[in-house]
């Protein structure tokens, strides 16, 4: 069938309606179609059997990656300056809560300005190099992230449940741990370069990260291997230390009331009537850290499982918000890990007492960071 070099009014309306239709999926066209030639060959033969987008989509996640950005990159920025610049802060136990809060910046600094362009092209416009490049740095400050988490959370351990019994961390410890960390980290992000998986586009093709859906075994069992070491290894390493954790001051309360008891005093602390118990608060903060982390990081790993063994249909858009779930785990950690620190809120209180909540620098008490509130209560115990 032909078509009139010089079509009618009807025709064009009947050409104009199907472009329309096609920007919404409903032609022949896949989310591929856009994405330049020099990329084609690192698309998986999956991703074309999906229409395109809705614009709005793109819209919607360009928005919300940019304020994801936006608050990560500044509150991250702002753990790092506090705790750099505050003499009171410059502790070894802090030097581990600075590298997560490092990793987090960098994750965003890397990840946000990215996937905002690509979502206003509606794909990936940066080239094949720095596709692989964007998987990897996610990857890298993810596992960065994660480990920092799992060694907090050793420290917080170390020092409440083992109590003066401990070696306290040095300066130099901490800085081993930090070291060890980063090469671990990069040992795991590095390979597929080397030819163990590879980085890919995914989803809407506006974002890159490992190949889930490789044919080939020897890839796939990178993505099963990896999740071991970054994903149940250090899940399970956090919920055992706050596991003891919440134990050890909830014996420690215990004890502290039985002793008031004896004495005939209402409290060994003047201000526990105006506080929830120290067992409470802690365990609120571990089942926080864990949940959060737990929240971000298992719809990637649901996506990579399901892509590996070929389980359900994989959609760009469900491929994408969890990606971009992920990646929001780096504006957890600096309210988890920053915000709720005692000493960090007086220290922003006197640096920014614009953006405190707080009507004075005074705190009673909180366990975000534990190790400080209990851990000078421990030794009474």
């Amino acid at each position: 069938m032909t078509i009139s070099m010089d079509p009618g009014p009807g025709v064009a309306a009947l050409q104009a309606w199907g472009g329309q239709v096609a920007a919404y999926g409903a032609a022949n066209q896949t989310v591929v179609d856009k994405v330049p030639q020099d990329m084609l060959h690192m698309v998986d033969p999956h991703w074309y059997q999906f229409p395109p987008m809705n614009p709005l989509w793109h819209g919607l996640l360009g928005f919300t990656i940019g304020v994801l950005g936006f608050i990560s990159i500044t509150g991250n920025g702002m753990v790092i300056y506090i705790f750099s610049s505050t003499k009171s802060l410059k502790t070894p136990s802090n030097l581990l809560v600075v590298n997560l809060a490092f990793s987090d910046f960098l994750m965003m600094c890397a990840m946000s300005p990215a996937m905002v362009v690509n979502c206003y092209y509606e794909t990936w416009v940066f080239g094949p190099f720095a596709c692989e490049l964007y998987g990897c740095a996610g990857s890298l400050f993810g596992c960065a992230s994660i480990w920092t988490m799992t060694m907090i959370a050793f420290d917080r351990y170390n020092v409440i449940v083992k109590g003066i019994a401990a070696k306290p961390m040095t300066n130099n410890g901490a800085l081993l741990r930090i070291l060890g960390i980063w090469v671990f980290s990069l040992a795991w992000t590095l390979a597929p370069f080397f030819g163990w998986n590879r980085y890919v586009p995914e989803g809407n093709m506006t974002a890159c990260g490992t190949d889930y859906l490789s044919k080939e075994w020897f890839s796939r069992s990178y993505i099963l291997i990896y999740s071991v070491f970054v994903y149940y290894t250090p899940l399970l390493l956090i919920i055992y230390s706050y596991f003891f954790i919440v134990q050890a001051v909830a014996a420690h309360e215990k004890a502290m009331r039985e002793q008031a008891k004896k004495m005939n005093v209402a409290s060994l602390r003047s201000s526990e009537a105006a506080n929830t118990s120290a067992e409470c608060k802690l365990a609120k903060v571990a089942l926080m850290t864990i949940s959060l982390w737990f929240m971000a990081w298992t719809p990637y790993l649901v996506i990579n499982y399901t892509g590996v063994f070929e389980s359900a249909p994989i959609s760009p858009l469900a491929t994408i918000w969890g990606s971009l779930f992920a990646k929001a785990n780096a504006v957890y950690n600096p309210i988890v890990y920053g915000i709720s620190h005692p000493k960090y809120r007086a220290a922003l209180y006197q640096k920014f007492p614009s953006l405190s909540c707080q009507a004075s620098p005074e705190e009673s008490g909180s366990v975000a960071s534990g190790t400080t509130a209990v851990s000078e209560e421990k030794p009474a115990a």
